[in-house]
């Protein structure tokens, strides 16, 4: 019997994973000149905010959206705030 770290020899080759190149995500709110001042986000902008939450109702982090630090703040603040006043549900139930 051969030992059990041996090669078997009737295994087909597998394939290895090729890296993909990850393309830079950029800030969605600065411009080309830079980050527009004063740094806001508006709560009422839903079609925005809903794309930067989950399903389960957690906001993306910054790495997967791209945002520059000032922005992730504000539209952090702005779901916040659309989820205090009702526009925004705090949990997307499915029934």
């Amino acid at each position: 019997m051969p030992p059990p770290f041996a090669k078997r020899p009737n295994r087909p080759p597998t394939k290895r994973k090729t890296n993909k190149t990850k393309r830079p995500v950029k800030c969605r709110f600065c411009t080309s000149d830079g980050c527009p001042r004063p740094v806001y986000v508006d709560y009422k902008d839903l079609r925005t905010l809903k794309v930067m939450i989950t399903r389960d109702g957690h906001i993306i982090p910054r790495r997967r959206t791209g945002n520059c630090a000032k922005f992730q703040r504000a539209v952090r603040r702005a779901i916040l705030r659309a989820r205090f006043m009702g526009l925004l549900a705090y949990v997307n139930r499915e029934d």
